[in-house]
């Protein structure tokens, strides 16, 4: 090993090759052993491992670099350090709290700095007198048993004791036993055991994860059996499915905050931390054991992958994490967007991967791969968030001998939390809705004021042209209108900034919002109830081939203001161009290396702007930085007048799609059949595809089919085989009746919550829903 590898990965070396319990990559599977005297020491050897990194050469890039500029920062932070009675720092207090997280991240950075090689500053004396010095200053003056919380929880409970307990670990024979003792009290005083005895409030999802984290740590740390016991039957409330409030579900979706879906922020956060809780525990007297683990193994593909395109983590599942840009206090100016928070899932696999078994680990790493490949926006193996652990864990993930997977086609309901993710080769999209379960949008703490009309059916889409996938990551936030945002169908009446109240407060009372798939097409609906104003509308998306086709109708407002609905608004980059054309009649649209429009029977009320817009991230994040940039966006809108009271569209959305294949849509009658749009029902048929497709808003009959309750209906036809998919997205759990007038031979299969109540000249179904919006399956043979 290199000459300058620190007396602590020296250990974690020789102890690797004695002991299997410091083997990270294999899962144990055997029950947990009696504890032994070193058990201890090789935790805490195996968490630097996990939170320093093995195996990697300090010498080659992109690690030398990386460590360089660990030891720069450490040397600029070493040097402003001034303690005084109410900070460590100058310009970071300990009031608000957020000032003592800020100063143990700091510390932690010179920790680093110290114990890593290639820092230029390793095993440093001064550099650990220093870091001593400031542990020392922040246990007497603000975070010790006695201090009385102030400010946010999160700051005490989670933020600050995390990084303690990694400087202590780290820096744990140096520190000496009086500073050991210290922390482990501290941590005891901000983080009892009575947090982690109560699964609710903010000891829930991901939050829970990291309380574990910490006690566990501090179990190590400690010497204390019986507080790594507590820490790991604490997760096991994490793991079950739930079905309301925070946590994942059946479907995959993941909540926290109660209303907000947050796959690509808490869920990034609980699915690493489990991770790192997982490797660190197995083989140990308190490895984690329980059965129900398997869901967190399960959810990697279907609640985590179905969000990740290209290397990005789909906006609509990070809450107010979408505004934070460009922190004023990051020294790297890392972009937190789109790409920032999939590198950061795409991490959190690999770590996982090491605690799965290996036909799951060997997809999961092809899953990886083909990210890595295709990420050109924010190259994966040399992303600067990433320290040099998750770099060696990526790289290795790279290198393995796995081909890399393709982007799936597909598509992915997640019910549970209104948003939807429609997968076709090269591109792809994504729906947000809000209900009486998931709130509008979601602000706090100075973050994501102006999100109001984020889940009034804003639709995400990616396609194959260059720079398609930044479309969202290039200062999206900050600079578009955010009235008009793709998508949405909106009162433009002025709303204050926070409307709604924060933390997911604004919720609609609107219980239609769902959908149902068969797993490559889909029908979705949502009962649109604006957000602070008196707009009400019913939105229909069928997800299909090569389309996504829009209709909306019973728009209804009396707000006193125009209405509109947001065809789309494309970001173009700084100067950005792409020739845009209409056709003949304002039948269709097209916006080059973008794709296009297609508006069935004409749009009249079609509108289109070309502008530059300017913001800061400032503007939309009070943490973020001030400065301004300009982007430019076309915008498409269908202008539904002031004060409509039955106001409807219908188009067609074509990502990637050529001029001359959008005009031969548009001037092919025979392609889409739009059955019905109205506020009772929305329906179309597709009949090259075999497709029906229906949205009952109200009991009735469209075409062939008749639902006798609110219900969707997806209908699939392969030559005489024709296969129902139906859900209940109000979830009231009633019977829904079908009925296809049709005739049917016999039934093949169905599944047990329907009934087939007749058979002949037509398909009678009773479908008995569950309370979750999951779709029932019935096929026939006609």
């Amino acid at each position: 090993m290199p000459p300058t590898t620190p007396a602590w990965s020296r250990r974690l070396f020789l102890a690797a090759g004695s002991t299997a319990a410091l083997g990270l990559a294999a899962p144990a599977q055997a029950s947990p052993r009696p504890a032994a005297p070193g058990d201890f020491e090789a935790l805490r050897l195996r968490w630097l491992g996990l939170q320093l990194g093995t195996g990697f050469d300090p010498a080659a890039e992109p690690y030398a670099s990386r460590l360089a500029g660990i030891g720069d920062l450490a040397d600029r932070h070493r040097a402003s350090m001034a303690p005084s009675a109410t900070s460590l720092w100058p310009g970071h207090a300990f009031d608000p709290p957020s000032g003592i997280t800020q100063s143990y991240h700091r510390l932690w950075t010179m920790t680093q700095a110290y114990a890593q090689p290639g820092t230029g500053r390793t095993a440093d004396p001064g550099l650990l007198a220093d870091v001593l010095r400031g542990l020392d200053h922040l246990s007497e003056r603000v975070y010790r048993p006695g201090t009385t919380r102030y400010g946010n929880w999160w700051e005490w409970q989670i933020g600050s004791p995390r990084l303690l307990m990694d400087i202590v670990a780290t820096l744990y024979e140096a520190a000496g036993p009086d500073r050991v003792e210290a922390a482990c009290a501290a941590v005891d005083h901000f983080v009892p055991d009575t947090v982690l005895g109560d699964h609710s409030g903010t000891s829930t999802g991901a939050n829970r994860v990291d309380l574990c984290r910490s006690v566990a740590l501090r179990g190590v740390l400690g010497r204390s059996p019986a507080k790594l016991a507590l820490a790991r039957d604490a997760l096991s409330p994490v793991f079950p499915y739930v079905t309301s409030g925070d946590g994942l579900y059946a479907d995959g979706s993941f909540v926290q905050h109660t209303w907000v879906p947050y796959s690509g922020t808490y869920g990034q956060v609980m699915l690493d931390g489990l991770g790192r809780l997982f490797a660190l525990l197995a083989g140990s007297p308190w490895e984690v054991t329980d059965p129900n683990r398997r869901i967190v193994l399960d959810s990697v593909e279907r609640a985590y992958a179905p969000l990740v395109y290209n290397g990005l983590m789909m906006d609509s599942v990070s809450g107010r994490a979408v505004s934070r840009g460009i922190l004023r206090n990051d020294p790297h100016g890392t972009l937190r967007g789109d790409h920032f928070h999939g590198q950061g899932v795409i991490a959190a696999i690999a770590l996982l991967a090491g605690s799965a078994p290996a036909a799951e680990r060997d997809r999961w790493h092809a899953r990886v791969k083909g990210w890595i490949e295709r990420d050109t926006v924010s190259p994966v193996l040399s992303a600067p968030q990433f320290g040099v652990a998750d770099l060696a864990r990526l790289h290795a993930a790279a290198a393995s001998p796995v081909p890399a997977a393709p982007e799936p086609a597909g598509h992915t309901l997640f019910a549970a939390m209104d948003r939807a993710v429609h997968r076709r080769p090269g591109w792809a999209a994504n729906i947000a809705m809000a209900s009486e379960r998931i709130a509008h949008y979601e602000c706090g703490n100075g973050e994501n004021p102006r999100g109001w009309h984020t889940g009034a059916g804003m639709l995400y889409w990616w396609g194959p042209g260059p720079g398609a996938d930044a479309q969202y990551t290039d200062w999206f936030w900050p600079t578009v209108d955010p009235y008009r945002l793709p998508g949405t169908t909106v009162s433009t009446k002025r709303l204050p900034d926070r409307a709604g109240g924060e933390w997911g407060a604004p919720k609609p009372a609107a219980r239609w919002v769902g959908g149902v798939t068969d797993g490559e097409f889909a029908a979705v609906g949502q009962h649109l109830k604006g957000l602070g104003s008196t707009l009400e509308a019913r939105k229909s998306w069928f997800c299909v081939a090569d389309t996504v086709i829009c209709l909306g109708a019973g728009i209804g407002c009396a707000d006193g203001v125009p209405v509109e609905t947001v065809v789309d608004n494309r970001n173009l980059g700084e100067a950005g161009g792409g020739r845009f054309t209409t056709g003949p009649g304002a039948r269709w649209a097209h916006l080059e290396g973008h794709g296009g429009w297609v508006f069935p029977g004409g749009a009249g009320e079609l509108r289109t702007l070309r502008e530059d817009r300017t913001g800061a991230w400032r503007d939309i994040n009070t943490t973020s930085t001030t400065e301004r940039r300009t982007r430019r966006y076309q915008t498409l809108w269908l202008d539904h007048g002031t004060d409509p009271a039955d106001a409807s569209y219908a188009y067609l959305l074509m990502p990637g799609a050529s001029r001359r294949t959008v005009a031969a849509r548009a001037h092919d009658p025979r392609w889409l059949e739009i059955l019905d749009n109205t506020a009772g029902r929305q329906a179309v048929a597709v009949p090259s595809l075999g497709l029906t497709a229906a949205n009952f808003w109200q009991p009735g009959t469209v075409g062939r089919l008749t639902a006798g309750a609110p219900a969707c209906v997806l209908v699939r036809a392969r030559g005489r085989t024709v296969t129902f998919h139906v859900s209940e997205p109000p979830r009231t759990g009633r019977p829904v009746d079908v009925v296809w007038h049709h005739p049917v031979r016999h039934v093949l299969a169905h599944d047990p919550s329907v009934e087939v109540l007749g058979t002949g000249r037509t398909l009678r179904l009773r479908i008995t829903p569950g309370t979750a919006g999951a779709g029932h399956r019935c096929t026939v043979r006609v």
